[in-house]
């Protein structure tokens, strides 16, 4: 579904991803692991067109998507759920819902839709008519997720899913992603610094340091494997 190659972004003259490879098939949960500043984040913002890269190619179903605009990346079928979740804070929360659909022209499959969120976190639908920044940190990433499958994405970005969030919230978030890819059949891309968390719902992973891929093999080869532990799970 998703192929990377030699794929290189900057921030100005900074060279942020230095030429990585990576590829996600249909139906997968894929992690991206690595530090604070390794390139990670960057890296999901250059699939979205929102850093565009210098060089490389990224496609996506066989067609390339590195010179499209982040609406038209959208409307191919990718959607990403930000780090910070960066939703609307004075909107409520249906009219966070609403912007996830924008693109969208099938008032029927919307209404489906909305009915699967408020399916997969109730809270939501009992707080609909609320601002969106009144919400606890936990229901605005609810929020945040849901806004995105509004978009109904063949591949959804997710950053930093645990950022800041409880142990239980985190342990539902994740069984709440896991049930998307399981009964919606939308492919994840997954970038998560929690790598046991990650590692225990994705497929397969790669782990990256320093705008680079170290790494990269089954879930289960990762938690084995004697540097990812002394590294990223203690």
């Amino acid at each position: 579904m998703l192929n990377i190659f030699n794929l290189k972004s900057y921030y100005g003259n900074i060279s942020a991803l230095h030429g990585i490879n990576i590829d996600v098939a249909a139906g997968e949960i894929v992690t991206l692991l690595g530090a604070n500043g390794a390139g990670k984040t960057t890296t999901l913002m250059s699939i979205s067109g929102l850093v565009p890269p210098r060089s490389g190619e990224i496609l996506f179903r066989g067609q390339p998507i590195h010179r499209m605009a982040p609406n038209k990346i959208v409307e191919m079928g990718i959607s990403q759920v930000p780090e910070g979740r960066r939703i609307f804070p004075q909107l409520s929360v249906m009219e966070n819902l609403d912007t996830g659909a924008f693109l969208r022209r099938d008032p029927f499959g919307v209404k489906e839709d909305l009915e699967y969120v408020f399916e997969l976190f109730p809270i939501l639908a009992e707080r609909k008519n609320q601002a969106g920044g009144t919400l606890s940190g936990g229901e605005q990433q609810m929020l945040a997720i849901s806004r995105a499958l509004m978009a109904r994405p063949q591949l959804l970005l997710l950053d930093e899913q645990s950022l800041g969030l409880a142990p239980l919230v985190i342990k539902l978030i994740f069984s709440i992603i896991m049930k998307i890819n399981q009964e919606h059949n939308t492919t994840i891309f997954l970038v998560e610094q929690n790598a046991n968390q990650a590692l225990q719902v994705a497929h397969r992973g790669y782990v990256m340091e320093n705008g680079k891929i170290t790494m990269s093999g089954t879930s289960e080869e990762l938690l084995a494997n004697d540097g990812v532990r002394r590294a990223y799970l203690g």
